[in-house]
């Protein structure tokens, strides 16, 4: 997923300025935190992202970490990532433009190349990827990088009302439906017993078995749920951060008291919005008919202001003339962000699946955190002892010499 330079040191070295650190720092954390909520699609039913009821002990520690991830991570690093996305196709089309007049193949290029890697991670490694989405929008967005940012923001907020539209019609169509699709839409949010079974038996079982069921998970992602939702929200989001990027915010130029007063505001905006949902799926006992329609709605929204409040908190971060050390490391992460996300990937499935320890469906979403933290924390010490060494990280390296037709520099002299 990546921006602003997103997944990448693709156009140019990382210079050390604060503009680029603010962006890398962005990056590098949303790379961690996206992370809680992936490990609970490598180590757990689908059906359990989304209905916390559908499998798995949801009770003490555990209900704790399923509340924690809910509030603090669900949705929100995801829309960070969307929004550095849009700010990168501006910052690196303009840089483009400046040379050239032109940046339309090196656009399409480039964007072409993640939707190749980003089915091949989809279809052969986990089909939670969301590099295919992202390439998707980028076609689509890119003629619109000119507008103002005033206007990139009200489109953008517009086409991530969508999603909500089409959920509350489609809640409102259920009594119309066919009594065996819905019926299958039931069993979709919470599984009997022999599809939870079916479903860890794939991907435990044999690679192929494991490809096969990755494949049709992705291609659904691809097809149904990109239209309903990743086209709009991400493709939304993705004009919201070209806006956020024309009007300085992400470059950490704003005042240190601008950026705490729209922390402040979006977290008690955001956050009420997300508890009170929280609060009203429980109490609803996690219901199709409820909480797969109106009680989806508030982590939704509210996610978008605890997301813009995380990133004017970073922004003050990259601000700071402190903790230097923290903040080239974290940068690092980000500058690597392909690579790292990729990894995660491939951490995942050789945890859970049946190519390695075969640990799906059986491992506690609090334990699930535990792996989270050493997968941070190699990150963390691994990303910036690589880039001391080489000036991208392997696949941005990859990417960046298939995009230009000609390998690139490598190793730092």
């Amino acid at each position: 997923m990546k921006s602003t330079k997103f997944m990448s040191s693709i156009v140019s070295p990382t210079t050390n300025n604060s503009r680029i650190q603010s962006l890398d720092l962005l990056r590098g954390i949303a790379i961690l935190g996206i992370l809680i909520m992936n490990i609970q699609s490598f180590a757990m039913p689908s059906a359990a992202y989304s209905n916390p009821l559908a499998y798995g002990d949801l009770t003490g520690l555990n209900l704790w970490t399923w509340i924690l991830s809910h509030l603090f991570a669900d949705q929100k690093f995801m829309s960070i990532f969307s929004v550095l996305f849009g700010a990168g196709i501006v910052l690196i089309t303009e840089k483009k433009e400046v040379l050239t007049g032109s940046s339309a193949k090196l656009h399409y290029t480039r964007n072409g190349l993640l939707l190749l890697i980003g089915l091949l991670h989809a279809h052969l490694i986990w089909y939670g990827d969301i590099l295919v989405a992202y390439a998707l929008c980028s076609f689509l967005v890119y003629p619109l990088r000119k507008l103002s940012s005033r206007k990139l923001l009200i489109t953008g907020l517009l086409l991530v009302s969508v999603p909500s539209i089409l959920n509350g019609l489609f809640q409102f169509s259920l009594p119309y439906m066919p009594a065996t699709e819905v019926q299958d839409l039931r069993m979709d949010w919470a599984p009997s017993s022999d599809m939870i079974e079916q479903e860890i038996a794939a991907f435990t079982g044999s690679l192929s078995h494991q490809i096969t069921q990755n494949s049709q998970q992705a291609l659904f992602l691809e097809t149904f749920v990109f239209m309903i939702l990743f086209l709009w929200r991400a493709g939304g989001l993705m004009l919201v951060g070209m806006a956020l990027y024309k009007s300085g915010i992400l470059s950490a130029v704003r005042s240190r008291s601008f950026y705490l007063k729209s922390a402040f505001y979006s977290f008690i905006i955001g956050f009420p919005i997300i508890i009170y949902g929280m609060y009203m799926n429980f109490t609803m006992n996690w219901d199709f008919d409820y909480s797969m329609f109106t009680g989806s709605q508030f982590n939704y929204w509210g996610s978008l202001f605890v997301a813009y409040g995380y990133i004017s908190l970073i922004m003050v971060f990259a601000q700071s003339d402190n903790y230097y050390t923290i903040k080239k490391r974290l940068a690092s992460i980000g500058q690597m962000a392909l690579t790292n996300y990729i990894l995660h990937s491939f951490i995942g499935a050789f945890i859970f699946f049946g190519i390695g320890f075969g640990m799906f469906g059986k491992v506690d979403r609090s334990f699930q955190i535990l792996i989270v933290s050493i997968v941070w924390i190699f990150q963390y010490l691994a990303s910036e002892k690589w880039l001391n060494s080489y000036k991208f990280g392997p696949l941005e390296w990859a990417w960046r010499s298939l995009t230009y037709g000609k390998k690139q520099p490598f190793l730092r002299s």
